[in-house]
């Protein structure tokens, strides 16, 4: 029986090596399918660390009592404009009466008939320094106008002056005046102003008008106090009062308490957060006979022990000047579904009622020894950052894990395909050279034929 020849010389497929090396490909897919779902398991432990991150955030800027606390201030009156430093405030009421708002000493010039044409002369300024020394501003003709006047005056900011020319809305023939202000409030920044000498100007220039400059008084709970400024910060503890205006005789109530609502809103947020972890947490453990746990966390051990940390934290039991509590006193507990329930009204009337004592259980309380009790947001944050510390916390390690695997998996796809490469390569060469020894054979086979006038050698093969 004689040998059938393919397309090519050796009779075998066109696509030979094309099937051999969709073979050899057949791992590297399944490989590829193993990373697939590898990669989904980091994604929702991606998502996790951020839920966990988002909780540390909280913990923060809460965790601790000056952080968590929260003042308000009431006040019935325009008279003043007040500010709190939460760090240094402490509840109270207090009895105002603004007598009189701070000013600083001015003067205004005589009237001249046009700000920047009329000819005010040449001379000079002199000034005496705080230091009791003296500084001249000549003024040469062509700075010899109101405008140019002031701003060579307000070039220099040593000075401690500022200077404005404005018109005195008078309606005469000479209603452009040089304003002259000092930068400071004050009876101590009472000084002397600038001595002015000018010739050969349109009008007489001197200060025609003067203010000296004084104190705010204001009384506090029926006391008069003196200040250098409208903005008192050291008044009344943690409390920063702007002076708008003057009132004698009207006082006025002003009282610093807790903000309940801004803590109560922060202890939300927190418990918000927390249930963004455990909602994530109950949604992986959801499973049906449909659920792929190969690319979810369904039944993680990971999850379990994260879930038990955060309940385990939540229970505790915190040390208050009152004897041991839980957070279930001031308001949280966990629902059926697992996550944690925050009950405002509960807690606003705990807060309200003792302060100093649910913020201990909060935030844990200082010892007569010197040391500090762990409040729930203390047990709540070790348990975060132990969770996420690098490398081997909890979660952190979990991702670590996966990341490692999906490296492997890539350097053994890589290795692999080096090896297909390689294989295809050899391939092609080892059937190129086969196809040329076919070719010459048969080419032999039809030079012997021709010289007998047989068949073809090669076709009576076998």
């Amino acid at each position: 029986m004689g040998i059938s020849f393919g397309s090519i010389g050796t009779g075998l497929p066109k696509d030979i090596v094309k099937q051999i090396i969709a073979a050899e490909q057949i791992p590297v897919q399944n490989m590829e399918k193993q990373k697939s779902k590898i990669q989904d398991k980091k994604g929702l432990v991606d998502q996790l660390v951020k839920l966990v991150e988002d909780v540390r955030g909280n913990l923060a800027v809460n965790a601790n009592a000056r952080a968590l606390r929260e003042f308000k201030v009431d006040t019935n009156t325009d008279i003043v404009g007040v500010s709190t430093d939460k760090t240094r405030a402490l509840p109270g009421t207090y009895q105002l009466e603004v007598v009189s708002l701070a000013q600083k000493s001015s003067a205004m010039s005589t009237g001249f008939e046009d700000k920047d044409e009329s000819y005010v002369g040449v001379g000079f300024i002199q000034y005496t320094l705080p230091n009791g020394e003296t500084k001249d501003i000549y003024v040469d003709s062509d700075n010899a106008s109101l405008t140019k006047i002031a701003k060579l005056i307000n070039k220099d900011s040593n000075l401690g002056v500022t200077a404005n020319v404005i018109n005195d809305g008078s309606g005469s023939d000479t209603p452009w005046r040089l304003i002259l202000s000092l930068n400071k409030t004050g009876d101590d920044a009472a000084v002397d102003f600038p001595y002015f000498y000018f010739v050969d100007g349109d009008e007489d220039f001197q200060l025609e008008f003067q203010r000296e400059a004084h104190d705010a008084k204001i009384k506090l709970d029926g006391f008069e106090i003196e200040a250098p400024e409208n903005k008192i910060a050291d008044l009344i503890p943690g409390v920063t009062l702007d002076l708008k205006k003057a009132k004698p005789g009207e006082e006025f109530t002003l009282k610093v308490s807790e903000d309940i609502q801004a803590v109560g809103a922060k202890v939300s947020d927190l418990v918000t957060k927390l249930n963004g972890v455990l909602s994530f947490i109950k949604q992986q453990n959801t499973m049906d006979e449909k659920t792929d746990t190969s690319r979810t966390l369904g039944g993680d051990i990971m999850l379990q022990s994260l879930e038990g940390r955060i309940h385990s934290a939540v229970f505790k039991d915190v040390l208050t000047d009152k004897g041991y509590m839980r957070a279930g006193d001031i308001g949280l507990s966990f629902t059926r579904e697992g996550l944690l329930q925050f009950d405002e009204k509960k807690f606003e009337a705990k807060l309200t009622e003792d302060y100093n004592t649910v913020a201990q259980v909060l935030t844990g309380t200082f010892t007569p020894e010197g040391g500090k009790s762990e409040g729930f947001m203390d047990n709540l944050n070790s348990m975060v950052n132990t969770a996420l510390r690098m490398p081997d916390g909890l979660v952190q390690s979990r991702k670590k894990t996966l990341q490692s695997n999906i490296e492997q998996i890539d350097r053994r796809i890589s290795q692999k395909q080096k090896f297909i490469e390689e294989k295809e390569k050899n391939l092609k060469d080892k059937f190129s050279r086969l196809e040329g020894t076919i070719s010459r054979i048969k080419g032999q086979g039809a030079g012997v034929a021709s010289l007998g006038g047989g068949a073809d050698p090669v076709q009576q093969l076998g």
